[in-house]
């Protein structure tokens, strides 16, 4: 998902470096991905998906609905944003193939979709045989979503609710729950709270969500035509010596983070696991935060220009559900065949054996793209360097709909001729 231009990308930054030097920046938003359906975090206290136990709990008011809510439905009134999603092949087809994969596990039975849009996951729900459907919609789109339904015939089966998923009332439990979700960086527009409280006022013990899991990974990433592209443009323009312009460019280019389509070749490292979601018992305040220590080595000689990030999200049965070809995780060799936050991923295992949207360099791209974290100045770094660090993803105090992201990092290098020690030969410590 995302907003229209004019509307801030909730990215914010302020970089500082060794020297103390800070700058802090909130950028407009250039047109692309993300801002759809509503949530305002509230801090949930049992455990999840009983309706039983939630009928035990004192009623709790929604939150308010802020200007900050109110422009981000807006944004996703534009039908420019919905057509870029549904044109994304990877994404919709994903989404098709999951509904059709479980199909034994939604004919006849309740659906909402969350943050609806053009209504396109909740017929093809209908599709499958579902008894009912209740698309959930903040945005004005879902008003055209409802000619949608209308114009396939399906309005006795799928009932368009305009309205945030605190606000709108279903008069019955429900046994699936279906949502795209998944911002830039997985985590920006904090929509999962969405489905975090779809799931704790409506989903019966057992059902299904889908897409049930998410991970984000991030990795050193190495670009230099991005960076020669943009920056060093400027040494020689028609014959000008335009030097003076590069700091600005840098400035303008980088200052926060950037929504690109990066290769594997760009890839310094295997991928560190920032965050693993299992949508079935997340709850709301693990959003609030997500911090990680990594640990990098990278595997060529090449400038650093930054980190790269994308997002994994499978689709598998209910939590209670036994195993099978299916429903296998996408990572091995960790615990239980699921990623451990803070583990690096290698390999994934066959694609036949789990239903995975991947927005990783090495898979075919999406409109998602990789966000892409730079530097000012790239950084050199041999085969075998160490590249360690923390990061933290924070929700913004003034717009929970937005993300801070703080990432520190130092370097160490081996100057020793058999490999086998590290030595800390220079530092550098970049908050974002």
């Amino acid at each position: 998902m995302y907003g229209s231009t004019g509307y801030s990308n909730g990215y914010h930054q302020n970089l500082q470096q060794s020297s103390g030097e800070k700058r802090g920046v909130t950028r407009g938003r250039r047109g692309s991905r993300r801002s759809r359906d509503p949530h305002g975090f509230r801090v949930s206290d049992h455990q999840n998906n009983s309706s039983n136990d939630n009928d035990q709990q004192e009623p709790k008011s929604p939150p308010p609905c802020t200007d900050f809510d109110m422009a981000y439905f807006h944004s996703y009134a534009h039908v420019g944003i919905h057509e870029e999603m549904i044109k994304d092949r990877v994404r919709t087809d994903t989404y098709r193939a999951a509904i059709m994969q479980h199909q034994s596990l939604i004919e006849g039975k309740v659906v909402v979709d969350v943050g609806c849009g053009t209504g396109i996951l909740s017929i093809f729900c209908a599709q499958a045989g579902a008894k009912r459907v209740y698309a959930v919609d903040a945005s004005d789109i879902a008003i055209q979503a409802n000619e949608v339904v209308k114009a396939n015939n399906l309005a006795e089966k799928v009932i368009v609710l305009h309205g945030r998923v605190e606000d709108v009332e279903i008069d019955e439990e429900v046994d699936v729950i279906i949502s795209e979700w998944m911002g830039y960086m997985l985590l920006y527009e904090s929509m999962l709270g969405s489905v975090i409280t779809a799931r704790d006022r409506w989903l019966k013990r057992g059902g299904l969500i889908l897409p049930s899991t998410a991970t984000l990974y991030m990795a050193p990433i190495t670009h230099p035509d991005r960076y020669n592209d943009s920056i060093e443009f400027w040494r020689n323009v028609y014959g000008i010596d335009m030097s003076a312009m590069m700091q600005l460019a840098k400035q303008c280019a980088f200052e926060e983070p950037c929504v690109e389509t990066i290769s594997g070749e760009n890839v310094l490292t295997w991928p560190h696991v920032v965050k693993h979601v299992d949508c079935y018992t997340i709850q709301l305040h693990e959003l609030e935060s997500v911090s990680t220590r990594y640990k990098f080595q990278s595997m060529m000689r090449a400038p650093l220009h930054g980190f790269g990030f994308w997002f994994d999200v499978e689709f598998t049965g209910p939590a209670n559900s036994p195993p099978n070809n299916h429903t296998q995780s996408s990572v091995i060799g960790l615990l239980n065949n699921n990623p451990v936050d803070g583990s690096q991923r290698k390999k994934r295992t066959n694609p036949n054996d789990a239903l995975v949207l991947s927005t990783a360099p090495e898979d075919p791209p999406t409109h998602w793209q990789q966000t892409l974290i730079y530097f000012y100045d790239p950084l050199e770094v041999e085969q075998d360097q160490v590249i360690e660090g923390s990061l933290v993803l924070s929700q913004s105090k003034e717009n929970r709909r937005f993300m801070n992201i703080h990432l520190e990092y130092s370097f160490t290098t081996d100057y020793m001729a058999d490999g086998s020690t590290y030595m800390p030969v220079a530092y550098q410590q970049q908050a974002i």
